[in-house]
């Protein structure tokens, strides 16, 4: 019988010897004494006795006996030889007692060489065990700069308090957020249970997500782990039996596979592109099998993270949710849920929404996105749409506001209004696509007047006290909040300007015509389109339109000059036509560096990655520290922070 099975791990061997010749590979087993030869060590630590995953047992700690295993650890010696009996002896014991000695191994860059063991290792792969027994001493290499070190140094980090090594992602900081997930402080060591239960749960996953042909994408199983448990929940995850994982696995494949793909974002920035049918529609199958969709038939949730008193931004969404009522005469039904906070809290709101019969719902926040893909998940009957971008999923779809093509225009009317070569902009959030804004800002001030100089202040940090600094500097004219507070009414909102005696005036005011964007998106779900061809399942679709679509605007005020009127009407229909573009041309930022070539243009995904701040701006992005608690939350969601060296970190 042993004979036997040596016949069918031999037969693997050669299989895989020739797969690796054809591939232009390595044939035998890795050598870490000649891969060390070009790596300088710093630290050698014993592990003592561990459990070694097989799969991160990859080759041999010297040369000696090598070629007489193929890259896969299966043997490659004629049955007859000594080794194949040797073998075979080895592969009775397991089967009739199990291997109990364990193996001597060396760790390096979290990949298992061995130094004694390794007909041992052959019969446990072939046997198909997840892991060995081994005692382990691990070689750390220097720091450097590149890739693989860096996450090497932070799954060291990792190591220190879950004393796991099954984990290794593809991508800097997946371990902070996997410990995020499973409710770790930074430098909490897990207790022994739960050591176990989390190596338990990743087993079962890792078999399950190997049996799906994850092995074939291009990502580790630990990143499709993370993905999985931010859907799901890790209390929840560590809890399923590899069945229901299986389940669960299949539902969320979709963002696995974007994920493997690079996570592209598909930019819709026109509403044509998802207003035309182009094929027979996919999107509302789900309502009825037929062309065209009617109002009646919808039933739309908003889901808002604070009220419509306490909020600008909750207000602008109501007036929307207003307008859609409004211009359909009461075809289509709304329903609003306010103050959902937490993910819990959003959770309840969209089950409530579907309880009541929303078959489509928007969640007006990004802080609400994670909490929108797994009710998008776990209720495939219901579209669910997030107010965010740059973030990439594929079960619902995102929708965001070029805002700063109005912000463009506001510049240009701040320079042209004041007498100075300060203006001040108060941004809120360090987040992706408020760079765009500010610089947007800049550059529309300084196509006025090149001497110009942006003061930039932050609203969310602990020290905000924006307006101080706009005195001390002799500034009156400001970029404030995009719109009033009901409950906190006031003038210095959009551009506004602080005369002499205190008093305020507003000139002009940035538009969310939120009601327009979600009139748009009706309209094209009713006539049976609503998604990019091709997009879902490969891309993240994110709705991202500006003043050609009408839902971004600005209103000035008439006290404004009417050569000022003239100048903005002139670049607003400009923007709208396409022939002009906020960041053509030459762009310098804050360090000196060309952002925009003169004849040159930044592409939609440039503008929303945005990391740098315009020449002509005075000030800097916070770090992270310097932020309120709220900020800090979405920040770590969605933004842009400043590490210990001053350089710009996701």
């Amino acid at each position: 019988m042993a004979l036997y099975d040596y016949m069918g791990a031999l037969k693997r061997g050669r299989r895989q010897y020739q797969e690796s010749l054809s591939k232009g590979e390595h044939p035998y087993l890795p050598v870490l004494d000649n891969i060390l030869s070009y790596t300088k060590i710093v630290s050698e630590v014993n592990l003592g006795l561990m459990d070694i995953p097989l799969n991160k047992l990859i080759g041999t700690k010297t040369e000696g006996r090598t070629n007489a295993f193929a890259s896969n650890f299966m043997p490659l010696l004629p049955e007859q030889s000594e080794f194949g009996a040797k073998w075979a002896t080895l592969y009775d014991y397991q089967i009739d007692e199990g291997i109990q000695d364990p193996i001597v191994a060396y760790e390096f860059m979290n990949r298992f060489y061995v130094q004694e063991g390794n007909k041992r290792v052959s019969v446990m792969k072939y046997v198909g065990a997840y892991s060995i027994a081994g005692y382990v001493t691990r070689l750390i290499p220097q720091r450097t700069d590149e890739k693989e070190n860096k996450l090497y140094y932070e799954f060291l980090d990792f190591y220190q308090v879950s004393f796991n090594c099954d984990v290794w992602f593809s991508k800097e900081g997946s371990y902070k957020k996997l410990l995020k997930i499973m409710g770790k402080k930074a430098g909490e060591v897990w207790p022994a249970e739960e050591r176990a239960l989390f190596k338990s749960a990743y087993s079962r996953f890792s078999r399950v997500f190997t049996h799906a042909g994850g092995d074939k994408l291009n990502l580790t199983c630990s990143d499709a782990f993370l993905i999985y448990t931010r859907i799901y929940g890790y209390d929840k995850t560590k809890g399923q039996t590899e069945t229901e994982m299986s389940k669960g696995l299949d539902k969320t494949w979709e963002e696995i596979e974007l994920a493997a793909g690079g996570s592209q974002v598909a930019l819709v920035e026109n509403p044509e592109e998802v207003e035309t049918p182009v094929h027979k529609p996919s999107l509302l199958n789900w309502l009825r099998p037929a062309e065209t969709v009617e109002p009646e038939m919808l039933k739309i949730g908003f889901i808002y993270n604070k009220t419509a008193k306490t909020s600008a931004w909750t207000y602008a969404h109501e007036l929307g949710r207003m307008h859609l009522e409004q211009v359909y005469g009461g075809k289509l039904k709304t329903l609003a849920i306010d103050s959902a906070n937490t993910e819990a809290e959003v959770e309840n709101a969209i089950e409530l929404a579907i309880a009541s019969g929303c078959n489509m719902i928007f969640t007006t926040a990004v802080q609400m996105a994670n909490q929108s893909v797994r009710s998008a998940v776990l209720h495939p009957e219901v579209k669910i749409y997030n107010c965010s971008v740059k973030i990439s999923y594929s079960s619902i779809c995102t929708y965001y506001g070029r805002m700063y093509e109005s912000k463009f225009l506001l510049g240009a009317i701040a320079a042209a209004m004041t007498k100075s070569d300060k203006l001040g902009y108060v941004a809120d959030y360090p987040i992706y696509g408020t760079l765009a804004n500010v610089n947007a800002f800049a550059l529309g001030a300084r196509m006025i007047n090149p001497y110009v100089k942006v003061y930039l202040e932050w609203s969310r940090t602990k020290a905000a006290d924006a307006e101080a600094r706009f005195r001390e500097e002799g500034i009156t004219y400001i970029s404030g909040e995009d719109m009033i507070t009901p409950e906190k009414a006031s003038r210095a909102y959009g551009l506004y300007v602080r005369h002499e005696d205190g008093t305020v005036e507003n000139l002009a005011t940035p538009i969310w015509h939120w009601g327009k964007f979600y009139e748009r998106i009706i309209n094209a779900v009713c006539r049976g389109a609503g998604e990019l061809q091709g997009a879902k399942g490969k891309k993240a679709v994110n709705y991202w339109w500006g003043m050609s679509a009408q839902v971004i605007d600005v209103i000035c005020s008439q006290n404004m000059p009417h050569g000022i009127h003239r100048l903005i009407d002139f670049l607003k229909n400009s923007i709208r036509a396409g022939s002009f573009h906020p960041f053509d041309g030459l762009i310098y930022s804050q360090n000196g560096k060309i952002q925009c070539r003169e004849g040159g243009s930044l592409s939609g995904e440039e503008i929303i990655t945005m990391d740098w701040l315009a020449e002509n701006v005075v000030g800097c992005i916070p770090q992270f520290e310097e932020l309120t608690e709220e900020a800090q939350a979405l920040v770590r969601l969605l933004g842009i922070v400043v590490d210990e060296n001053g350089d710009m970190e996701e």
